[in-house]
């Protein structure tokens, strides 16, 4: 016996994913009754957040930029008429398969044909090529080159070929009391950071190292890697809450701008502070905390089921009360959950500036922000919280104020 055989057969981890076998049965149940209600017959996901979703299966590698012989296009494939899931994997992640992902039926990619020849194979030998296939067309991967190559392929089949992308976003968005315990747990993972950063932070110190500081704190509590890298900005660096740290050092007077993630089982919980290091400017620590205050009404109008109709004029009238609508940088959210890099932003953008109309249904978890530009030069004033809907009411996750935090 060869090592590779050996290894594939009687060596590795145990099976660990993070839900029971009942809950990925249900998955796929309400994935064929969607593809149903959307005409679909097969539908192929190649979103490292479906993948997971439907198996648990996760990858540190998802062959975004990879050459042509690694190309990013092994997913999962449902059959509306069958209701089963197939798994579709390269060789050299067939180990990882094994131990991450609850799919019985996996098809390992050798080489012997083109990847999407492969797929066209194995799929055309369970007589799943008929009819419509939806594709995830919305998202980055697979690449537009070997997407063209994949539509191309299945319309030869003589298959219709539509977006599908809303399929598994939809099914996404009502989670499980377990996933949103995941997300809850997210949360308390992000106030860990974010306490890890207030006792860490002193003149001196860069960016980075706070940076450093909170992942450490995060992960030391249960935490994951965050599919955007937390933002930590200081001094001028303030005017941007999307840069990336640098080695930029703390001076006594600086804002600090921090925005983070805490992560449980791929489940994210958004939470950004400003923080100022010594006594701030009054009319910027005015203008902070009257950003906050739009949090804090959100926390009051938040219950199951409330609609966006509901909420959205009120933010608007309260930021226009206050004197401070003109100067939004962004008021609204969008939901969270299951994300890998580069991106945890979800389904749906929700606020006062936004055309959506939407329930915050139980099983709903989004994020918030209260973000405007500040008085003299200041920057940017970037406060987000995190919320869970669930049957008995909703959350705001974080236990810290979101009104500015001083460093004395």
């Amino acid at each position: 016996m060869s090592y590779r055989e050996a290894a594939l057969n009687e060596y590795g981890a145990e099976l660990s994913v993070p839900f029971p076998l009942s809950e990925y049965e249900d998955r796929l149940s309400r994935a064929v009754a969607e593809m149903e209600d959307r005409g679909i017959d097969l539908l192929y996901c190649t979103s490292p957040e479906s993948i997971f979703y439907f198996t648990g299966y996760q990858n540190e590698w998802y062959q975004e930029q990879s050459p042509g012989r690694m190309a990013p296009v092994m997913g999962v494939a449902i059959s509306r008429e069958d209701e089963e899931l197939i798994q579709f994997e390269k060789q050299t992640e067939e180990l990882l398969v094994k131990y991450t992902s609850i799919a019985s039926d996996v098809r390992i990619w050798e080489g012997d044909l083109g990847p999407v020849e492969y797929l066209i194979d194995q799929l055309g030998s369970e007589g799943w090529l008929s009819g419509t296939v939806g594709f995830e067309q919305r998202h980055y991967r697979p690449t537009p080159h070997w997407s063209r190559k994949m539509e191309t392929a299945f319309e030869s089949e003589g298959c219709t070929v539509t977006d599908a992308t809303d399929v598994g976003r939809v099914l996404r968005e009502d989670k499980s009391p377990l996933e949103l315990s995941y997300v809850r747990k997210a949360g308390r993972i992000a106030d860990v950071g974010l306490q890890a950063a207030l006792e860490f932070i002193e003149p001196g110190v860069t960016e980075l190292e706070i940076k450093g500081e909170i992942e450490r704190a995060m992960y030391e509590a249960g935490g994951e890697h965050s599919a955007i890298p937390t933002h930590v900005a200081t001094g001028a660096r303030v005017s941007s809450l999307h840069s990336l740290a640098g080695r930029n050092s703390v001076m006594h007077g600086d804002l600090i701008s921090i925005d983070l993630c805490g992560v449980y089982n791929r489940y994210h919980a958004n939470l950004a502070r400003m923080i100022s290091v010594g006594e701030p400017d009054e009319p910027v620590a005015e203008m902070i905390d009257t950003a906050a205050g739009g949090i804090t009404l959100l926390e009051d109008l938040a219950e199951p089921s409330v609609h966006t109709d509901e909420i959205n004029p009120e933010l608007e009238s309260y930021y226009r009360d206050a004197g401070i609508w003109e100067d939004r940088w962004f008021t609204g959210g969008y939901e969270l959950g299951i994300s890998f890099p580069p991106d945890w932003v979800g389904h749906y953008v929700y606020g006062p500036d936004e055309d959506l109309e939407m329930e915050f249904s139980p099983g709903t978890t989004v994020q918030y922000e209260s973000n405007f530009y500040l008085p003299r030069g200041s920057g940017m004033c970037g406060l987000i919280d995190t919320f869970v809907y669930d049957e008995e009411g909703a959350d705001r996750l974080s236990d810290f104020s979101p009104e500015l935090l001083v460093l004395e």
